[in-house]
This record gives C-alpha cells, structure tokens and sequence, in this order.
C-alpha cells in the first residue's frame, strides 16, 4: 500500500497535512488535486477526511497556478475554510490569472470586484453588474478598504487604523421609535454573527441625536469619536464582509454592498445607482463610533448615525464572543 493509502485508510491527519505542506512546497499541483479526490472518496466509506479535502482546495485556491486554483472555485466550495476560495484566490492571482479558468459568473464578479479593492483595474465588461450593484470602481468619498491576507495556516482581517475613542457621559434616553429599514439594513451588517455565530446585536431609532441614541440602548456612559462618511463606510463593510467568531465570511466586495446599501437606507435612497448622491449625503450624515467599554476581545460593531436634517438618529450595538 502506497503511503498516501496508509495515511487515508488510518485517518492520519497530522500526516495528510505534512504531505499537503510538501505537496505545495514542491508545487506538485496534480499530486495535491489527487489527494484531494482521494480524501473525498475516502468520506464516501465513513473516513473523517473531509476537513483534509478542504484544506487542499484552500491551498489550491490560494497557491496553485490560475488553471488549478480556477478548479476549486466553485459555488459552495471551501465551506470551512479560512475564508471564500474566489477570496483566496483573488488575494494572490491577478485578474489575468485567474479569470480564464472560473466559468461562473457570480464568482467571477466577486473576483474582479475583490481586485478592484487590492488596486487593480479590471475590464467593465467582463462582469455581470447586477451581481453586486456597486461599481467596479472606487469613487472619490470612499475609502481604502482593509483587504483579507490569507496564508498558509491562517488568515487575518486587518482594520484600517480607526480614530480614538474618548470617554463621554451620555445624554438622557429618548423614547424608541419603530425599527425602519434603515436599522434593517445596519443589522444586516452582522447578519452571518447572529445567524452563523454566538453574537448578538440590538439597535434603536429615535427622535433625536446619535448620542441620544446611543444612551437609548442602555449606556450611561460610552467611548465616542466622531468620524467622517468615509471612515464610517469603512468599517460597516469591514463588518460586512466578516463572519464573526464562527459564521462564514461574506468577503470584501460584499461587505462594500452592505456598507452602500446602509448607506442609501439611511438617506431614504431606493437604490445605490448614483454614487454621487450617496457620497454628498455620507458626508451630511453625523457619524459617532463608540463602545461601551467592556468588551474584551471577539468581534465588536458599535455605530451611531444621526440625520440633523431630519433629527433622526439610529445606533447599533454588536458583538460576538470567541
């Protein structure tokens, strides 16, 4: 019996990693596709190799040539990977490289809107625009957004750097007003940590300010900044994009829909087809980032947006526990 056969038949799973690990540091693509399907067929017989396929298709998308990380990108594939393989891929393989070899036309959008965010220009005309409906462009209010790094045995999800919080005491509560689509849209933000995940959220509209808001979901006190429309945009499609401590992540490009269609929730907008519009209104809208200061560690998303046009105010408060 071969020595990749010892180490499927005796579910060896430190091995299959250690032969994945040489697999790929020899770029021997076809021996790692084998495995791959080895371990696959091995799950059909009761062996617990599934998470071993996984790990291959991962590092296929992340390291192997366009033609064999193009193979892996599927929809529903890498479900307990470090992150969505056309991510994975699209972190390491330019538009060139990758786009001859994934036929799926969602997957492909996502992949030339994920390298729009890394810096790259990418055709208009090879996407379909109704997938995400948002340009494949970045516009003047928006910001760099932070970009997945993912690596071998891990992944990270850096933050930009976020103005400093500073210690306020909050003004008196104001009586709730009914939810609205706007708060439906900035929930939506953290939909995959309350649904996937341990995290929960709650958030408020009142008649009043973002501070009041906020003193409205239960706070005395809270660490506060205000920040401008772009810095706000950033970190609702930081939150966007991420699972949380356990749920899948959506990806950057996706986030950034989240963030724009909240965006135009707020203004009252029925769609995000001018961008200019929604950049002039980010910018009339007041923005507070805040916490409350006891959470240690997880995930953390806490926002509050005040309309003074209107004196409309909206706060969220969630989080998601390791």
């Amino acid at each position: 019996m071969s020595e990749l056969a010892d180490l499927i038949e005796g579910s060896d799973l430190d091995g299959l990693i250690r032969r994945i690990d040489g697999i790929c540091s020899a770029r021997e693509w076809d021996d790692l596709i084998e495995l791959r399907d080895r371990c696959l067929e091995a799950v059909t017989r009761g062996k617990q190799l599934w998470g071993v396929a996984q790990f291959a298709e991962y590092r296929l998308a992340l390291e192997g040539p366009g033609p064999y990380a193009g193979r892996v990108i599927k929809e529903g594939a890498g479900r307990f990977a470090l992150g969505p393989l056309w991510e994975v891929a699209a972190s390491t393989h330019t538009w060139n490289e990758i786009s001859p070899h994934v036929d799926d036309v969602r997957l492909r959008t996502l992949i030339a809107h994920e390298r729009l965010l890394r810096g790259e220009e990418v055709p208009q005309g090879e996407i379909d625009r109704h997938v995400l409906e948002v340009p494949l462009q970045l516009e003047t209010w928006e910001p760099s957004y932070p970009v997945a790094a993912y690596r071998a045995d891990r992944a990270d999800f850096p933050e930009q750097e976020w103005t400093d919080l500073d210690w306020i005491e909050l003004p008196e509560p104001q009586v709730r007003a009914a939810p609205d689509e706007a708060l439906d849209a900035l929930l939506g933000l953290v939909s995959p940590w309350t649904e996937q995940s341990n995290g929960r959220a709650e958030g408020v509209v009142v008649a009043g300010t973002a501070l009041e808001a906020i003193r409205t979901l239960g706070p005395h006190r809270a660490r506060v900044a205000e920040i401008d429309g772009s810095e706000a945009v950033a970190l609702m499609a930081w939150t966007a994009a991420s699972g949380g401590a356990y749920g899948r992540r959506r990806g950057s490009p996706v986030g950034r829909m989240h963030a724009w269609w909240a965006l135009a929730a707020l203004l009252g907008v029925d769609d995000v087809d001018d961008p200019g519009l929604l950049g002039t209104g980010a910018a009339e809208l007041v923005w507070i980032r805040w916490d409350p200061g006891d959470q240690v560690g997880g995930w953390g998303f806490h926002l509050a947006v005040e309309d003074p046009e209107d004196r409309l105010a909206w706060a969220i408060s969630a989080v998601d526990a390791v």
